[in-house]
This record gives structure tokens, sequence and C-alpha cells, in this order.
């Protein structure tokens, strides 16, 4: 029996040129290059409104890839997120822009205080009247340490001891700070009651804040929590805290697999396995036939950047070098992309394989080439398979969102794979019924922690503060 879910879409961008497919900026239709004009993303924010995209995501990095220590020339030549923009401050234009889509951004742990990223989301979401959502990070570039002050990107699985700690912060805030009736605002008394708003008093590893919070309750509070760690600390991390979890899986049974263990997770962590939705990346090429689709698809592979694919995937030499398109894989000496790298050796037997063939694949793997029919077949198998919804990722801005929206979204909808109207209310109570986080979530347990009405959960965990 297949599900009969409609699928959620998101719009997966950055506020740069060249994002994830590399070199399509060289296209003439490619509008990226205009990422500093406002008008780009006011445009786009409303063109995936009127198709009823769920909302907007904008990844964001705080360093170069690569080698902090190597050249960066190849990532300043092909454009590959350098320059780029603040998408927090971004998110205001857009935010009174439109009137339904959400807006989720990024931000890592390294790049803010939680006290002020805390402030930060709780201002975005009054603007947006309760639209934000937050994809928690905890970085990946040595470069982007060295530019908050480290020697060097803390250890894997202590960066999500940090993201912990940073969480808990903004839990406390967000949630426990202020009682739901503390602003009065009465005109011939006070403004709000100071018995229901309180300081936090956090004392931990990394951080110490007072509090309390000082924006009133946003909607949502807590905006809605995204995450993409694939590791094993990441999936632990996405169980107990995530509500959305992106994945970049290379085929659906890979997909079923890591949704079924990362819910399995959060069971164990005491919630429950619907209380996490997962969004597979992928790309579309679309045509009117076959034919035409795989016409425009050779189009796309000709604008390929071998370097720019080689470069963001990390295939560089000890030394940070980026090697050259003709390196056989044989010779590659990198962490990254091994096992790939190994399985294109076994698949390709009738020459020597190298780089510029490992890129071609990257560059292929994770798009769907089709008529709009084809396409919302694959995407109902992705459905049955596990998959909440979709990362759109686009090849050019804004032609690849209009293209999907004009003709795969129909399509989509006429099968009640998408969504025909948006829900009333906040992102949260769209996506999940409710403006509110679960009670089984663990920022649930700070609500009524400083005010003498103790958390069920806070209670049962022994009262950390």
């Amino acid at each position: 029996m297949t599900d009969q879910r409609p699928l959620r879409f998101n719009a997966f961008v950055m506020n740069t040129t060249s994002h994830i497919h590399h070199g399509q900026w060289r296209r003439p239709d490619a509008h990226q290059t205009d990422f500093n004009d406002v008008q780009t993303w006011v445009d786009l924010a409303q063109l995936l409104e009127a198709a009823k995209f769920d909302a907007m995501f904008f990844a964001d990095v705080t360093g170069l890839y690569g080698d902090a220590d190597a050249d960066y020339d190849v990532y300043v030549e092909e454009g590959l997120q350098i320059p780029s923009n603040d998408p927090s401050v971004l998110l205001s234009a857009l935010a009174v822009s439109t009137r339904d889509i959400g807006l989720a951004l990024t931000s890592n742990v390294m790049q803010n205080h939680p006290f002020n990223f805390a402030r930060q989301v709780s201002t975005l979401d009054h603007i947006s009247r309760g639209r934000v959502a937050w994809n928690v990070v905890t970085g990946m570039q040595d470069n982007g340490a060295r530019n908050f002050g480290l020697d060097r990107l803390t250890d894997h699985d202590e960066r999500y001891r940090w993201a912990e700690e940073y969480v808990e912060v903004a839990y406390k805030l967000w949630e426990g700070s202020w009682e739901e009736d503390a602003l009065e605002q009465d005109r011939e008394g006070r403004h709000a009651d100071p018995r229901k708003i309180h300081k936090i008093h956090h004392r931990g590893q990394r951080y110490s804040v007072e509090g309390p919070h000082l924006p009133s309750p946003s909607p949502q509070r807590t905006p809605v929590l995204f995450q993409a760690g694939s590791s094993g600390a990441g999936r632990s991390f996405a169980a107990r805290h995530a509500e959305a979890v992106f994945i970049i899986a290379p085929s659906r049974e890979l997909a079923a697999t890591q949704v079924r263990e990362t819910r399995d997770q959060a069971e164990a962590a005491g919630r429950r396995r619907e209380d996490i939705t997962f969004y597979q990346g992928l790309s579309f090429v679309i045509g009117s036939s076959e034919a035409e689709a795989k016409a425009k698809a050779a189009q796309y592979d000709e604008y390929i950047s071998i370097e720019g694919y080689a470069a963001h995937a990390a295939l560089v030499d000890p030394d940070g070098r980026v090697y050259p398109p003709e390196t056989p894989l044989r010779e590659l000496r990198t962490n990254s992309a091994r096992g790939f790298a190994e399985w294109l050796q076994r698949h390709i037997t009738d020459r020597e394989p190298v780089v510029a063939d490992l890129v071609r694949q990257r560059a292929q793997s994770g798009r769907i080439v089709g008529t709009p029919e084809q396409i919302a077949d694959e995407l109902g198998l992705w459905r049955d398979a596990g998959v909440d919804g979709i990362n759109v990722v686009n090849w050019v801005i804004p032609g690849s969102f209009a293209e999907f929206a004009d003709h795969v979204m129909p399509e989509l909808r006429r099968r009640g794979l998408a969504q025909s109207e948006y829900a009333p209310g906040p992102l949260r109570q769209k996506l999940f019924g409710s403006p509110r986080l679960s009670d089984r979530h663990p920022a649930a347990a700070w609500r009524g922690a400083f005010s003498g009405e103790r958390s069920p959960l806070l209670a049962a965990a022994g009262g950390r503060g």
C-alpha cells in the first residue's frame, strides 16, 4: 500500500553565486550573479510562495573550504561560496515581502553567541509572524574556525557537545525566560509583569548567560529546527533535537535506512517517530518530452566546472591544492570522497578513471531528468521510501525554480503529492499542526523551569540549570 501524504518542498539556496552546481553561473540565463541585489531574492521568494513551496532555506558558511593554509584561488575564481552574504539579514527583507512561506537560515555554533543569536531569531520570528527556521550546524571549515579566534576546527564529536550546550542556552531563553502572559501593555498600568520574566542563570562549560531573554515570546518561541548531520554524532543530535533533517542519500533504499535508523534513535530518546521529518536534496532537468529533457541535461553538463566541484568536494592533495582534472583516481591521497572514488574505479573498466570522471558523477548524482509526469513518478517513489519532503537544488536562479513551479508542481498537485494551499498559522503549525514545540522535545523541559512551575521533563532529568 503506497503512502498518501503530500510531500513538502523547500527551495535550497545560498546568498552567493555558486552554491551546489558549480559552473552554471556562466550560463546566460543565470541570475544568481545578482545575489547582492535584494530584489533578486524578493522576486524569488514571491515566485516560490505563489507556487506554494513550504520554505526557502538558506545555506551558509563562515569560511573557505579546503586546507586553511593552502591558496584559495580556485574558490575565488569559481565564485564557490565567496563572496557570500549573511542570510539572517536578508531574511528580514523577505519576511516583509511574503506572507506564508517559511524562511530558514543556517547559523553555526561558532559564529554567534547564543544569547545574541536567540535574540536575533526571536526578532525575525516576530517580523515574519512566526515563519523562521534554524538549521543547526557545527561548522566544517578550519578557515571558518580561525575567523572566530580558534586555531583549528574543534574535534568533530566535541563540536556536537558544544552544540548541545548552545541549544540548551537558546531553549532556556526561548522557552523558559518569559511566561506566556508576562507582556501586559496595560496603558493604565504596567507594561509587563516582572514576576513572570526570569533570568536563566546558565553556567556551563562554554557559556555563562544570566538573562533574561530581551524579546517577548515570538509566535513560535523556538524556531522550527533543521539539521543535516550524517555522521553518528550528527544523527544522534538530530534524533534528540531536529524536527526536519536534510539528507542527500544516493538511493531511495539508503534514504529509507537513514530515516528508519534516526527515527529509532528519536524513539529511544523519548520522542515519537513522526516528530522528525526528512528532506532529500534533488535537482531536476525538465522537458516536455524525455528526449528534450535529456538534451537539456547535456547542455547543463557543458557548463560543469570540474575545478569547482573538485574544490567543493575537497578533492585536494596533502598540501591543499585541488587535484587537476586529468589526475588518475588511483593517485588520489585524500580523506574525502574515497568510497565514491573506489566505486568509480571498479565501474570504469575501459580506461583509466580520472578526477574529471569523479566530478561528473558527483555533478550528475541526485538529479532527476524527465518530463513532469516522469519526475512526479520518481518523487512518489521517494515518498513511499519514507521521505517527507524535497530540497529542490537549483542550476540557475530563478529559472530552475520557475520551471519546477510552472511544470512539475501542477502535476504533483494533481496526484496529491504537493499542497494546493498553505495551512494557517506559523511555520511549525503549517508543518506539524501546532505553533509550539511538542512537550516531548527537550526544549519543553525549560517551560516553567525558572518560575517555580517545574517542567515534568526537567524534573525527570534532575533539574539541571
